[in-house]
């Protein structure tokens, strides 16, 4: 990790998003040891063979993309989850901090023997206060989860913690509403929220947003980033790039 620099580190504050997100955090926590199962396919999130089939092979593209990104040198994962893109994250960086608002979470990523040297922080993202910066800064199925009003912050965040040439990589959700659970339902391409339910019936706020690859790379270039935004099909998407700011 490198040293403190002056680039400006705006802490986000309190808004209208606040209630929402700590409905969200206590989600994840709560989620913590059946996340894996969306990944897998498993019970409520398999939609058949022909459609779980196309999840693994885009989920595959993703996990592909994010290797051949090489984030080498000092790394850093915002919402780390059960530690899926950490393992990959592992294989080339020199030091990987992971962090994520859900210890359960973090308790989850912590079971895999190849994560033990990672350095796992609990933190929320929109409180967290960077020690330094990094070579690269990689968050995948957390952009979604920034409610519109806080993004401009949470990027600028992302380029305060961005050593000189670094770079950015992420990935994400298209709005696909055969993507999710069997009984959970999407409220359009134009939400920005929805309704979580646990395998013990339990139901959660959160916030959702979907993004157009042409659309998210504009938004982007507003905020000052040249990145390439690419779909993997009909279901996720991945950026990667780096600040045009000086």
């Amino acid at each position: 990790m490198h040293g403190p620099t002056h680039r400006r580190r705006p802490r986000m504050t309190a808004d209208s998003s606040t209630q929402l997100l700590a409905e969200q955090i206590a989600y994840y926590g709560a989620r913590a040891q059946e996340y894996e199962q969306w990944f897998r396919r498993e019970g409520r999130y398999s939609r058949g063979p022909d459609a779980d089939a196309r999840w693994f092979t885009e989920f595959e593209i993703t996990r592909e993309r994010l290797r051949s990104f090489g984030a080498r040198g000092d790394v850093l994962e915002i919402a780390c989850g059960t530690g899926q893109s950490t393992s990959i994250l592992a294989e080339t960086a020199t030091t990987l901090t992971a962090i994520d608002a859900a210890s359960a979470m973090i308790a989850e990523a912590r079971r895999r023997p190849e994560l033990e040297t990672v350095r796992f922080e609990h933190a929320d993202i929109f409180e967290w206060e960077p020690p330094g910066t990094f070579d690269a800064v990689v968050f995948t199925f957390w952009l979604s989860h920034v409610p519109a009003d806080r993004a401009p912050a949470f990027w600028d965040l992302v380029y305060g913690c961005l050593a000189p040439g670094g770079r950015v990589f992420f990935a994400d959700s298209l709005y696909a509403p055969w993507a999710t659970a069997i009984d959970h339902e999407l409220e359009g391409p134009g939400g920005t929220s929805v309704t979580r339910r646990l395998n013990d019936g339990r139901e959660f706020r959160i916030v959702k947003r979907f993004f157009e690859p042409v659309m998210l790379e504009k938004e982007l270039r507003q905020l000052g980033w040249n990145v390439a935004v690419r779909a993997t099909g009909d279901l996720l998407l991945t950026g990667e790039g780096e600040a045009r700011r000086p």
